[in-house]
């Protein structure tokens, strides 16, 4: 899931490099929070979030019959969900 997340994510973003992403998974549902570029959040929230609400449906359909959601966190909460 990770992968399809940064697979999507690669081509549409101006700093891949600094891509982080977490998955949270449970018996009905999965949570992928991704940590990008301040500048690459706003181009993803940009035009009504059109763009994330893409990639959210192409995660949901991945995920077969669990939930999955799309989460962008910011930074000091990532780095709090990995210690």
């Amino acid at each position: 899931m990770t992968d399809l997340v940064r697979h999507l994510l690669d081509p549409v973003i101006h700093h891949p490099d600094s891509v982080r992403v977490q998955l949270v998974e449970g018996e009905a549902a999965v949570v992928v929070e991704v940590l990008v570029h301040p500048s690459d959040r706003e181009r993803l929230e940009a035009d009504g979030a059109r763009l994330l609400r893409a990639i959210r449906n192409v995660l949901s359909a991945a995920a077969g019959r669990r939930k999955a959601t799309l989460d962008l966190v910011e930074a000091d909460a990532f780095g709090a969900s990995e210690e």
